[in-house]
């Protein structure tokens, strides 16, 4: 266990599957700090567009889903295995790591209403700081003033990789081409959308994890925190 001088906010954004969530998830165990994962919040929108048939091939019933936002309520939970995602009382953890959740969620993400609804939830749970969290505009728009912003970056083969483990691991059928597919297309998405675009906060750390174990993560992590005097 890692003690700091006083809390603060850490703020990790990056492409998709960089091992954000890995490593934001490994900090949070090491600091004893609440780990939110907010790529998990739009996925769980998501799901929840899908099952009520507010997406429609690629298209989304914008005006439908900007309607039921207050009635989707989410969270975070730990158990024995880890951090789980839920929707409305209901463990959605599996589900919205799948390849059909993973096709709609930059669809979601973009419609205006959705990011403003999330933004303001993110906001709220790190009221108290002891947070970590991850996505792609954490640092630059849900907390501007973390006092820790790191960007991740990653080689697209080595991403797609650890996507497709992740996934096998988890009991989902999964096809490596596909997966490389969706990645990339999912970057493009994320750095061309109108709102909130995927982009690196100036006062944000770069770390290129593409050949690093998660020890060798760790001690990168432990020297910023050395470097801005914040351990005991």
């Amino acid at each position: 266990m890692i003690k700091l001088s006083s809390k603060v906010i850490i703020a990790i954004d990056g492409f998709s599957s960089c091992g954000k969530s890995s490593f934001a998830k490994l900090i949070a165990t090491q600091l004893g700090y609440i780990y939110l994962d907010s790529g998990a919040m739009y996925r769980a929108v998501a799901l929840y567009a899908m099952r009520h048939n507010l997406i429609h091939g690629s298209e989304v019933d914008e005006k439908g889903l900007n309607n039921s936002l207050g009635e989707i309520e989410l969270g975070f939970n730990k158990n024995q295995t880890g951090f789980i995602t839920i929707l409305n009382g209901e463990n959605v953890e599996k589900e919205i790591r799948g390849p059909s959740v993973s096709s709609s969620v930059s669809a979601v993400s973009k419609i205006g209403q959705v990011r403003q609804r999330l933004v303001q939830i993110q906001q709220k749970m790190g009221q108290n700081k002891g947070i970590v969290m991850d996505g792609r505009d954490i640092g630059t728009v849900v907390f501007p003033r973390a006092e820790i912003k790191i960007f991740m970056i990653a080689d697209t083969k080595v991403r797609a990789q650890r996507r497709y483990e992740e996934l096998i691991s988890k009991g989902i059928d999964a096809n490596i081409e596909d997966i490389t597919r969706n990645i990339e297309e999912r970057d493009f998405q994320d750095t061309h959308r109108e709102i909130s675009p995927l982009m690196r906060a100036e006062d944000s750390l770069v770390l290129d994890n593409s050949y690093l174990t998660f020890d060798q993560q760790m001690l990168w992590f432990e020297r910023i925190l050395k470097e801005k005097s914040l351990v005991e």
